[in-house]
């Protein structure tokens, strides 16, 4: 299992480019199975769960084809199994997303439940109720969920998520594509992703109305047809970098990413005193030699500040000047990473979904252990940030969610290398 060895102190300098949208990826993956003959994504950043999404397909009779550019064109028409299997599903929780297509499309699906998340629950009890709505038969027995279509497939309904749910709000939309008639999704997600996954569709041939808004309409269409499409900057990724320079009181410039859709973290940023400045696909930070300033947040859903980038502000808090207070409101165990920061000498206080941050001159190098892939990103700002060195360990997390951390970082001057067991 390989580490990441940081050696701290210095801060970042330097220009990079900012990969595509894992959380934009893998839903835009699973919806080229609506299609009728190949779809081919482009911009797909180089992580283990897009391979686990490629090698789910192979598995499924489908060869997705990838050129040098990580283009991958996949070709739904090949398909031979309709079932997703626990091994697979049970590496990556978005794998769920290949349920509502291939029930859509192929009037059948058998995909194992997904399990366990070291961040809290996240049920798919919604994502089953929604196709419910649109006349699936669905059975949960011996750990699959089998879904069914109705003689002449799914057909459109209404649904309304009880809680905002981002997968959710895709698998149905998804599934509405092909569905006959109209479906109408309340309380749907916001996000970027599920905007950019729409977009895909729609370039596909669906007929949806509503997406970025809370509430989404779709006239379901006969069959969908080949299309390409280049999967959104990722925002999560921008972000970090951004914090990370912040932190290290540094000076960067981030292209091929999308300041739009990035408010809430650019208004904190701004708050913790870095100058920012904007353009259409870039964004620059500059700390001009200054220390953060502590920042208070409460995490939401989209459009409110995101609960992916809550670690990363609780790292740079600790060595901010003053003190910060941070509310998590969408996962129920997302403090993990604050134990570990406490070991290199910040000063982190957590109770229930509070943590308040009392910000320190310096931490100290520590070995530290990630236990999601967020809180991953954040042990490494704080490695970043502290005296000696500090030995990053259970890496896997971060690299489901970051292309070539340690050489992205390495291009802005950080003292980081990756070390095998």
């Amino acid at each position: 299992m390989d580490k990441l060895i940081i050696t701290g102190g210095k801060p970042l300098s330097g220009e990079i480019r900012i990969s595509g949208a894992k959380n934009s990826a893998l839903p835009i993956l699973a919806a080229t199975l609506l299609a009728d003959g190949p779809v081919t994504v482009g911009n797909l950043p180089h992580l283990h769960d897009i391979t686990t999404m490629i090698e789910l397909f192979g598995r499924m009779g489908i060869q997705p084809v990838v050129d040098e550019r990580l283009n991958v064109e996949v070709d739904p028409t090949t398909i031979s199994s309709l079932v997703a299997p626990y091994e697979l599903v049970k590496t990556m929780r978005a794998s769920i997303l290949v349920l509502g297509p291939m029930v859509a499309h192929f009037g059948y699906a058998e995909v194992a439940l997904p399990g366990g998340c070291a961040i809290g629950t996240r049920p798919v009890d919604l994502h089953l109720r929604g196709l419910e709505a649109m006349g699936a038969e669905i059975e949960v027995e011996g750990g699959y969920i089998k879904a069914r279509a109705p003689e002449g497939g799914l057909r459109g309904g209404h649904i309304f998520f009880d809680v905002v749910t981002v997968t959710g709000t895709e698998n149905i939309l998804m599934a509405a594509t092909l569905a006959n008639g109209r479906t109408v999704i309340e309380n749907a997600a916001r996000e970027p992703e599920v905007v950019d996954l729409a977009e895909c569709l729609i370039a596909m041939g669906a007929n949806i109305k509503g997406h970025g808004t809370d509430t989404i309409v779709v006239e379901g269409v006969k069959h969908l047809s080949p299309a390409r499409y280049n999967v959104m900057p990722d925002r999560i990724e921008t972000g970090t970098y951004l914090v990370a320079a912040a932190a290290t009181r540094g000076k960067v410039l981030l292209k091929d990413t999308e300041p739009g859709i990035l408010d809430a973290v650019l208004l904190k940023l701004e708050e913790a005193g870095a100058h920012l400045e904007t353009g259409r696909n870039w964004i620059s930070l500059d700390m001009k030699g200054n220390r953060p300033k502590a920042i208070n947040l409460r995490t939401a859903p989209y459009p409110a500040f995101p609960t992916d980038m809550q670690a990363q502000f609780v790292a740079m808090n600790t060595i901010a000047e003053g003190t910060g207070t941070v509310i998590e409101t969408v996962f129920e165990n997302r403090f993990m990473h604050c134990q570990e920061m406490n070991r290199m000498g910040a000063r982190i206080l957590v109770e229930g979904n509070t943590s308040v941050i009392t910000g320190v001159e310096r931490l100290k190098g520590a070995p530290v252990m990630a236990t999601d892939l967020r809180a991953s990103a954040s042990l490494v700002i704080a490695g970043l940030v502290a005296d000696g060195d500090t030995l990053v360990d259970r890496i896997y997390h971060i690299d489901r969610g970051y292309e070539c951390i340690e050489e992205k970082l390495q291009q802005l001057g950080a003292g980081i290398r990756r070390v095998p067991s």
